[in-house]
């Protein structure tokens, strides 16, 4: 029996990635038929078509999505074995890592606090929708993923969600907004509202609680990006439905006043993984300080 040819297979896994044949020419400096050549044969190799062709679009069979499985993980393995042995003189380890790009940045400072300085580390940070980050876990092109609601898995993409933080909701404002003795059904009533997105978890909790209180409060704003509505809360738009760690830095320096905590109500944050032979033995740090620190503030 003939051997696997390894190029074919990575012609193969990069047309996969790509799901198009012609971008994938142009950036490996190939014809379209040399490469459509490469993928020929390694489907009459493996006596399994790999692609199905919809519009100028490529999509993988079922086969196909088989042996991209198996491609990924065969050059994960050359891609760690590599750097594994290039330690020996080396001084410094590269960890990729994917946020949300609504998610707070100050949840993300405290996350990274354990590698954050440390001479031997690379840190590359990407940020993005949540579809985009669990494909670029799944490529392996990112280590560690961090989210504020934990991935649907299967066996086919098995992500690993470990619950690393959670704070409680409260409602932030500036210092006038507040007179004493005031009761949350006063503060909802009087004030209007800045809320996070209909998507949001903390949303769905806020609709339950208002509707238990029996409370239509006035929405000043509706926002998907907590950094944006730290800044809404900043300029007296409204109270800001949010965890305090977003607020931090206000909240220390009093331009900011936590009013009440809204019971109930917590916002959870995750790290996801994917299952991989040779996991980056940076993670374990950044896990381990959250398991120990991440109810804190609850």
């Amino acid at each position: 029996m003939s051997e696997l040819n390894y190029h074919h297979l990575r012609y193969f896994r990069a047309v996969a990635h790509d799901g198009n044949l012609t971008r994938t020419a142009e950036r490996l400096n190939l014809s379209q038929s040399a490469l459509s050549i490469q993928i020929k044969q390694l489907e009459e190799r493996l006596g399994h078509s790999l692609f199905e062709r919809r519009g100028r679009q490529l999509y993988l069979t079922e086969a196909g999505r088989i042996a991209l499985d198996h491609a990924d993980t065969i050059f994960s393995a050359g891609e760690e074995l590599v750097e594994t042995l290039k330690e020996t003189g080396r001084t410094r380890r590269a960890i990729r890592i994917g946020a949300l790009a609504t998610l707070s940045r100050n949840f993300q400072m405290e996350f990274l606090r354990p590698i954050l300085g440390r001479s031997d580390v690379d840190m590359i940070l990407r940020s993005g929708s949540t579809s985009e980050l669990l494909g670029a876990l799944e490529a392996l092109n990112l280590d560690i993923v961090l989210l504020n609601q934990a991935p649907m898995a299967d066996s086919v993409t098995p992500f690993i969600a470990q619950h690393v933080y959670q704070q409680r909701v409260s409602l932030i404002g500036k210092p006038s907004y507040g007179k004493p003795g005031a009761t949350l059904g006063d503060l909802l009533a009087e004030h209007p509202v800045i809320l996070p997105t209909l998507e949001s978890g903390v949303r769905s909790q806020f609709e339950a609680l208002v509707a238990r209180l029996g409370i239509t409060p006035q929405i000043a704003a509706e926002v998907d990006d907590m950094a944006m509505m730290r800044l809404l809360a900043r300029e007296g738009a409204g109270l800001a439905v949010l965890p305090p760690i977003v607020v931090k830095g206000e909240l220390e320096a009093g331009t900011l006043v936590e009013f009440d905590a809204l019971p109930g109500m917590i916002e959870s944050f995750f790290a996801v993984t994917v299952r991989r032979r040779f996991p980056n033995p940076l993670i374990r740090p950044l896990l381990e300080a959250s398991e120990d620190g991440k109810t804190a503030g609850a």
